[in-house]
């Protein structure tokens, strides 16, 4: 067993299809939110819109899910050595 993390186990392509997928699902995500949240607010508008604005509850909570998949798609997964050798510094 080694320490790598499972992304270094794949080749280059294999590592690019699963970037492309995980790209491809974050947009899909990121629609259904829009769409979703979207037509709640439509629903808060057409009942008075006056009151309350109640879709502020699923538009932030579902909000930081979207924003922790953000992460998890964009920021950097793999460890480089110059990442490593930084963290080993600040440790001594």
């Amino acid at each position: 067993m080694t320490d790598k993390p499972p992304e270094t186990d794949l080749d280059p392509r294999a590592q690019a299809v699963e970037r492309l997928k995980k790209k491809r699902e974050y947009f899909q995500h990121l629609a259904i939110y829009v769409l979703t949240n979207g037509f709640l607010v439509l629903i808060w508008w057409l009942v008075g819109g006056g009151g309350f604005f109640w879709p502020i509850f699923p538009i932030g909570a579902w909000g930081i899910g979207l924003l922790m998949h953000t992460w998890d798609v964009f920021a950097p997964s793999h460890l480089s050595e110059e990442r490593i050798r930084r963290e080993m510094r600040r440790q001594s």
